[in-house]
């Protein structure tokens, strides 16, 4: 039988940490660039599970709490780490009183980040269409021609200025030239990532952004190794580190 430990020690026993054990409901494993969120049951279904959320915020001063989970948050989203989720029991089953813990299900579930509306979402892998970061993919309307105005934060992104970047640089990466049709064939056809040189993070509420200036094809491994950085790193800095 498994031993019943608190929602502390479970979380430490993770590797994981947080600032504060009273008000945090996501937790940190710098290690193994894990973030832990604890999923409120009633928040939970169908393998999806709401993590994160605008409405959260108090309207003049955000708790701690929420500012740290929305640090995890951008960590996700920005630096690659990891997601998985635990779920924890309201202790008022009426919805009506504050939120306190009254157990938790000492059990993991890998899952990934899906945003809309506001929300932050953890979901099973199958769920999420694939993208990468610092990719566009916005459901915001394109306008005609190469440089476009959309506004963007950092979660959205533009599939069509993606495409008009590939119709220009073509599907070979930037960084150290592989081409995923040329190695793998058919099924590699068309398969690239694309890489936003001005970092979606610091892009603010309006920007005129370009598809052929601003985005550039790159390979995944060349994505992951640009992203090591922070700032990222440029395309000139990328290859350098090839030549070498």
């Amino acid at each position: 039988m498994t031993k019943k430990l608190s929602r502390k020690q479970f979380i430490i026993d993770q590797g994981a940490t947080c600032k504060n054990w009273y008000w945090s409901w996501s937790f940190i494993n710098e290690d193994k660039r894990e973030v832990i969120f604890g999923a409120w049951e009633d928040y939970v279904a169908e393998g999806k599970a709401l993590i994160f959320s605008k409405k959260w915020k108090n309207r003049n001063n955000p708790s701690p709490g929420y500012k740290q989970s929305r640090e995890h948050i951008r960590l996700i989203e920005e630096e690659q780490y990891s997601l998985k989720i635990f779920k924890m029991i309201n202790s008022d089953d009426t919805g009506n009183g504050p939120r306190k813990i009254e157990d938790f299900e000492q059990k993991l579930y890998e899952k990934k980040l899906d945003y809309k509306d506001g929300e932050w979402f953890a979901i099973d892998h199958d769920d999420q269409e694939i993208y990468f970061p610092e990719e566009v993919n916005t459901p915001y309307r394109y306008s005609e021609g190469i440089s476009i105005k959309i506004y963007v934060n950092r979660y959205e992104r533009n599939k069509k200025a993606r495409q008009k970047c590939l119709e220009h640089h073509g599907y070979k990466c930037k960084g150290c030239g592989f081409d995923f049709e040329k190695t793998y064939g058919s099924i590699g056809s068309k398969f690239i990532h694309v890489h936003h040189l001005i970092p979606i993070h610091s892009i603010k509420e309006e920007y005129q952004i370009d598809s052929i200036k601003d985005l550039v094809p790159i390979c995944p491994n060349c994505h992951a190794i640009v992203h090591r950085k922070k700032p990222p790193l440029t395309m000139d800095e990328l290859r350098n580190i090839i030549s070498e």
